[in-house]
């Protein structure tokens, strides 16, 4: 009955942090480049959270292009909008290689006994910057396709994935990190051309987690897609019959704002139907949360711990160096060529 992932300040968790973990609404820990120096301590680290708690869901970015937190000792994962013009438009080479870099981004996270990387983006390559090569592609199509093999190369691997961001960042300018997007477009446009990477690939049983949008989708509902049970319950549940587990963006990005104070925001999220939310870069907003917000008290019914590596198929994977290795040089051929 976990509800909040949190992060961590440095490269090793404080005291403080270590008590706070041990509080029974967190669920997980999210890792970004700040707790990275080198694999050993990154393993020293999961290590120390895993003293406390077992059960955490420690997750991470890690995309591949320019959202990969951990770089130094790790292989650099191409974005994900080069893999087909790489392939020089052979979408079954392309497929080939994308099912590749997904094991071999899962592997390499697993290897550090790191549970699930928040991928891939589903999102179209449209206008926004944000997004840019970080999606497979402009066209729905191809987007379902790539990503579809990506995902097997991650469950090949043992890893859950997760698509963001629903129902779609990639056709609005704003940046939901620094601003309040707001998406213009008719439901119809949006269902027909954005939301089909998710529609297509939960109809597939493919995602096992969702990340929404922090963007407003003016003509559909008032409220930004993490904060809508229209968006969350109505069509993500309901239409699209999705059954996972569905996360909220960081309710620290100012796209959260709208909403009002930390206290606010994690309520909403959770009211519209979420279940687990991100807190992040603001230890104080944490810890308001924490202790003001009134927690649910019944079990999730799509508990996080689903996204949990399934350990068979991870100690498998980690015994098949051949492909690791492998999949490492055709990784390196995107930086190099």
């Amino acid at each position: 009955m976990s509800y909040l992932m949190l992060d961590l300040l440095s490269t090793q968790a404080s005291a403080e942090e270590l008590t706070q973990l041990k509080h029974p609404m967190v669920g997980g820990v999210i890792l970004f480049s700040r707790n990275y120096t080198d694999r050993p301590q990154l393993v020293s680290l999961v290590e120390s959270l895993r003293v406390v708690r077992p059960d955490l869901l420690i997750a991470v970015d890690h995309e591949g292009g320019r959202v990969q937190r951990f770089r130094d000792g790790f292989t650099h994962i191409p974005a994900m909008g080069d893999i087909l013009p790489f392939a020089g438009g052979d979408m079954i080479l392309a497929k080939k290689w994308a099912v590749e870099l997904g094991f071999l981004m899962a592997v390499e996270l697993l290897a550090c006994d790191i549970d699930l990387s928040f991928a891939p983006v589903l999102d179209l390559n449209r206008v926004s910057e944000v997004i840019g090569k970080r999606a497979f592609s402009s066209e729905p199509n191809e987007v379902i396709e790539l990503a579809g093999s990506f995902i097997e190369g991650m469950h090949q691997a043992g890893m859950a994935s997760v698509g963001k961001h629903f129902p779609g960042h990639g056709s609005v300018v704003a940046d939901s990190h620094i601003a309040q997007p707001y998406d213009e477009r008719s439901k119809e446009e949006i269902l027909e051309l954005d939301m089909q990477p998710f529609k297509s690939l939960i109809a597939k049983d493919q995602l096992h987690g969702v990340m929404p949008a922090h963007v407003i989708y003016s003509k559909v509902d008032p409220n930004p897609a993490g904060f809508s049970s229209f968006w969350l319950q109505d069509i993500l549940r309901e239409q699209l019959s999705f059954r996972g587990v569905i996360f909220s963006d960081d309710l620290g990005m100012k796209g959260a704002g709208v909403v009002g104070g930390y206290k606010a925001r994690a309520q909403a999220a959770l009211d519209a139907g979420c279940n687990m939310i991100l807190i992040c870069n603001d230890a104080k907003g944490a810890t308001e949360v924490l202790e003001e917000l009134v927690w649910p008290t019944s079990q999730p019914e799509y508990p996080a711990q689903l996204l949990k590596p399934d350990s068979k198929i991870v100690a498998q994977a980690l015994q098949n160096d051949e492909r690791w290795q492998q999949a490492k040089l055709l990784a390196s051929r995107f930086s190099t060529d």
